[in-house]
């Protein structure tokens, strides 16, 4: 089970086991985590934690929430994220068990809950789904798959069976793939201000839809995926 390890701002270490799903964490002593604390916010951010996937949520409070030293208003946690709220940190510690998992899926697969209401509607512009996929020549689905090239994951693979796949890191680089009647589209969404767009075949895609052909190689996050379809 994941948990937080709190220090707070006399230097008291505690645990806490996120054993919840929604936990509270503010000055008012109602919160499931009460820090004692004038610059923390009566009601000042919460932990979600879904199965074993843990994100921070800043609840508009006065002084903001830190990650790694980095304000936050939604952030994914990973294990050895360091939260500082006012004067007190809580160290993220993951599931043993998903620590010693592939992490493929945790960092490149967003959920809904990870991006927000305004990325969401960014994606949603940017990207026009259309119902229907490609049929093979017996009259069978052709459904896509992404299988990562390079670094420690190689070799994962992810079905492409929804509508909408966003893949990437938020804040760093984000595409979106689609499935049209005619086949998987990528298009660049969002990330780092400045940022590179997506590479496929090791060209930038432009702000259009880009058609994926079979066997097209994908560079996102500096993660090589090969794009197969069969």
């Amino acid at each position: 089970m994941a948990k937080l390890i709190i220090t707070d701002a006399e230097g008291a270490t505690r645990d806490f086991p996120l054993s919840k799903e929604r936990v509270s964490i503010g000055r008012h002593p109602d919160n499931d985590i009460s820090l004692n604390d004038k610059a923390v916010s009566g009601k000042h951010a919460v932990i979600i934690t879904i199965l074993r996937d843990s994100f921070l949520e800043d609840l508009n409070s006065t002084n903001g929430t830190q990650v790694n030293g980095k304000a936050v208003a939604k952030h994914p946690l990973s294990s050895g994220d360091t939260i500082s709220i006012g004067r007190n940190v809580l160290k993220y510690q993951g599931d043993a068990v998903a620590a010693d998992e592939d992490d493929f899926e945790k960092t490149m697969i967003l959920r809904p809950s990870q991006m927000g209401a305004a990325f969401e509607s960014q994606v949603n512009k940017a990207v026009a789904s259309a119902p229907g996929q490609e049929a093979a020549p017996g009259g069978k689905p052709l459904v896509g798959k992404l299988r990562v090239a390079s670094g420690a994951n190689m070799g994962k693979e992810l079905e492409l069976t929804k509508a909408l796949t966003t893949i990437g890191r938020p804040g760093v680089q984000v595409a979106a793939i689609t499935r049209r009647a005619d086949g998987y589209y990528i298009v660049h969404v969002g990330g780092g201000s400045g940022g590179q767009h997506p590479l496929v075949n090791g060209l930038e895609i432009d702000a259009q839809a880009r058609k994926l052909n079979n066997g097209d190689i994908i560079d996102l996050v500096g993660t090589k995926m090969s794009f197969i379809l069969g």
